[in-house]
C-alpha cells in the first residue's frame, strides 16, 4: 500500500490529469500533440543524450541486466505472437502487432518515472542501459518478423533496409546514439549547452506523462476484450517474472534486478499502437491493451515493488 500512494499513484495523477484536461475539453487535442512532439522529439532525446554521454558504460551494461530484461522481452513477443495465432486464431499479421505490444514497455514514460520515484535517481543507470537499445531491439524484432511474414519468407534486403530506416529515422534513437558517440569519445559539451540541454531535458517525464495521458483519452476501449486481457497478462505479469526469474538465476544485482523488473513490468507504450498504425493491423486492439495496461500498472507496478528486493 505504502508503494501505491508514495511511488505508483503520483505518476498517475499526472497521466490522470491530462487525460481529464483533453476529455474535458481543457487541453485541445493539437495542444497533445505538439506536447507530444516537443517530449518525444525534443525533451526526452535531450535527456537520453545527457544520460548516456555521461554513463559508466562499464558498470551500467552489465550482461546479466540486458539477459534478464530482453530474454523476458522475447518471452513476451513469442507468448503474444503465438497466443494471437493459436489461442485467439488471428492471422499472422495481426499476430506480430499483438506480439509486438508484449515487447515493448513503455521504458521511458513510466519506467523512468517509477523507479526513480521509488529509489531516487541514482538507481537510473540501469534503466538507461536497458532504454538505450529497447527501441532497436524492439523495432528490429517486429519489423522484422512483420515484413517476413508478409513477404512469406521472400524478405531480403528492402526488408533490411525497412528496418534500418525505421529504427534511424526516430529522434529518440538519435539521441542514444548522439550520447554514444560523446560518451565512447571522452567529449565534453561547454558548461553553458549543457546547463541548456538540461532544462530542456527535465521537463521531459512530467511533460510526457501529461500528454499521454492526452493521447489515452482519443483511445476507445474496442476490440476484442479477450486478446486485450491476454496482452494485459503477459506484459504486467509473464514479461517481469521471466525477467526477475533469470536475474536470480545469473545473480543479477538488487540495483539491476530493480530496474529491469520494474522496466518490464510497464504497460505496453505508445508505440505498440504506433507500430500498428504503421501496418494497419490490430490497431484497435492496441489501442485498446495500451489503455488498459497503463491503468492496471497502477496496481501490477505496486505488488512488484513489493516484492523487489
Amino acid at each position: 500500500m505504502q508503494a501505491l500512494l508514495e511511488v505508483t499513484l503520483p505518476v498517475f495523477v499526472v497521466i490522470g490529469a491530462g487525460y481529464l484536461a483533453v476529455w474535458r475539453n481543457l487541453f485541445s487535442q493539437e495542444n497533445v500533440d505538439g506536447l507530444m512532439v516537443f517530449t518525444q522529439n525534443f525533451a526526452i532525446p535531450c535527456l537520453l543524450f545527457l544520460a548516456i554521454a555521461n554513463l559508466d558504460l562499464a558498470q551500467s551494461f552489465n550482461w546479466r541486466l540486458m539477459l534478464s530484461f530482453y530474454a523476458g522481452a522475447l518471452s513476451g513477443f513469442v507468448c503474444g505472437l503465438f497466443g494471437a495465432r493459436y489461442f485467439f486464431n488471428r492471422d499472422w499479421e495481426d499476430a506480430v502487432v499483438i506480439g509486438f505490444c508484449c515487447l515493448f514497455s513503455n521504458s521511458v514514460l513510466l519506467g523512468l518515472a517509477i523507479t526513480e520515484r521509488a529509489y531516487g535517481p541514482d538507481a537510473l543507470a540501469s534503466n538507461f542501459a536497458i532504454i538505450s537499445i529497447h527501441s532497436l531491439f524492439c523495432y528490429a524484432i517486429g519489423i522484422t518478423v512483420m515484413e517476413v511474414v508478409r513477404a512469406r519468407g521472400n524478405a531480403g534486403s528492402a526488408t533490411a533496409w525497412k528496418v534500418i530506416k525505421s529504427i534511424f529515422s526516430n529522434a529518440l534513437i538519435l539521441g542514444i546514439v548522439l550520447g554514444f558517440a560523446f560518451n565512447l569519445a571522452a567529449l565534453t559539451l561547454p558548461a553553458f549547452l549543457e546547463s541548456g540541454l538540461s532544462l530542456i531535458a527535465q521537463a521531459a517525464l512530467p511533460a510526457a506523462l501529461f500528454g499521454l495521458g492526452g493521447v489515452l483519452a482519443t483511445y476507445k476501449a474496442e476490440g476484442d476484450l479477450r486478446i486485450v486481457l491476454w496482452i494485459c497478462f503477459v506484459s504486467l505479469i509473464i514479461h517481469p517474472a521471466v525477467t526477475r526469474g533469470l536475474g536470480f538465476a545469473v545473480g543479477l544485482s538488487d540495483a539491476g534486478t530493480r530496474s529491469a523488473v520494474l522496466t518490464a513490468a510497464m504497460a505496453p507504450g505508445a508505440n505498440a499502437y504506433i507500430f500498428a498504425n504503421m501496418y494497419g493491423r490490430a490497431k484497435r486492439v492496441a489501442a485498446t491493451a495500451v489503455l488498459a495496461a497503463t491503468v492496471l500498472t497502477i496496481l501490477t507496478a505496486s505488488i512488484w515493488l513489493s516484492v523487489l528486493p
